[in-house]
């Protein structure tokens, strides 16, 4: 892993701390049993409410929004509704996700599903995502954002979810651009909104359309990131069982770049995925010739190209925001 811009920097240490007194205060506003189960959710205590340790988010996409305010000379405090809201949003989605995946597990720790059953989960999702959307009730130069970014957010999930069942060959196969276009939603959505909201709330909504086509490029790059983690990322650093998603049939795109390369070992690799990579030990063949047929460097090709999208918007926009750069370069910069 590459570190050099830590994700745990001080821009991040710093928005935190402005963040979590008033996404606790939003939280509070939950029906008891729900406040506690969002708590629970963001790591603030543990499956009884005693307060807890536990590893929480690391605030990325509220820093996002606060950096993005600052870019364009204002407090990061006024971006505060926007960083809550987003951060709600993202609380959300893994709630939902962790049950639609089947997911034990998440943070080192129990799901929110499996502490307390699907059905409260449920609830306490829906909960969080009303509070987002609640909290830029009275901020129409910010809100639009975060609608579009939630219908973003739906149709990119339902597309992965989709491209599950759908040949790796053929006809139905996904392609490059199918694949570009769910990260874009699924991910780009929520990190577009934060940067839009952010610049807006910051004064300068002017400039939200174009923060937001930045934020959904770095999501593309952040997520295919993330797929190459989920293939040769450390389980110990990332939480996710190892090949997890070449196993659950996952269209990633150093998978779908690996195919599409042909040459002998896309063949070879076409035939084991045909066949279903049922253990560990076809996995890590399969990963072994997804890099073999250059899917691993394609892949970091491709995060490199949409990430350099984002900062050149971002210079354009808001030419004094070296936090806000470091941070969109080391969220894309996790492996080598």
């Amino acid at each position: 892993m590459n570190l050099s811009h830590p994700l745990d920097g001080g821009a991040v240490e710093r928005c935190r701390r402005l963040l979590e007194p008033a996404l606790r205060e939003a939280v509070s506003a939950l029906h008891p049993w729900g406040a506690r189960m969002a708590a629970f959710a963001m790591g603030w205590s543990d499956v009884d409410g005693r307060p807890a340790g536990g590893e929480g988010g690391k605030s990325l996409r509220p820093t996002i929004a606060m950096l993005s305010a600052e870019a364009v000379g204002a407090p990061a405090e006024s971006a505060l509704p926007g960083a809550v809201a987003v951060e709600l949003v993202h609380a959300f989605s893994l709630v939902h996700d962790d049950i639609i995946d089947n997911d034990e597990r998440r943070r080192h720790r129990e799901a929110l599903w499996k502490a307390y059953g699907v059905g409260p989960a449920l609830l306490a999702g829906d909960g969080l995502l009303a509070l987002a959307v609640n909290r830029l009730a009275g901020h129409p130069e910010a809100a639009p954002y975060l609608a579009q970014a939630l219908v973003g957010l739906v149709e990119g999930q339902m597309a992965d979810m989709a491209f599950e069942s759908r040949p790796w060959h053929g006809a139905g196969r996904v392609t490059v651009e199918e694949y570009t276009e769910m990260a874009a939603g699924k991910t780009g959505a929520l990190l577009g909104a934060s940067a839009a909201t952010g610049v807006a709330l910051g004064g300068a909504p002017e400039l939200g359309d174009r923060m937001w086509s930045a934020g959904r490029d770095l999501g593309v790059a952040f997520q295919i990131v993330d797929d190459m983690l989920g293939i040769w990322g450390d389980p110990h650093v990332t939480g996710k069982p190892v090949y997890s998603d070449l196993m659950r049939d996952k269209k990633t795109l150093p998978v779908l770049a690996a195919l599409e390369a042909g040459g002998p070992a896309a063949r070879e690799l076409s035939g084991i995925l045909r066949a279903g990579v049922g253990d560990e030990h076809s996995a890590r063949h399969a990963a072994e010739l997804v890099e073999a047929a250059g899917g691993r460097s394609a892949a970091r090709a491709a995060a490199d190209l949409h990430l350099r999208r984002a900062l050149d918007v971002i210079d354009a926009c808001v030419p004094d925001a070296a936090e806000l750069r470091a941070l969109c370069d080391s969220l894309v910069n996790r492996v080598t």
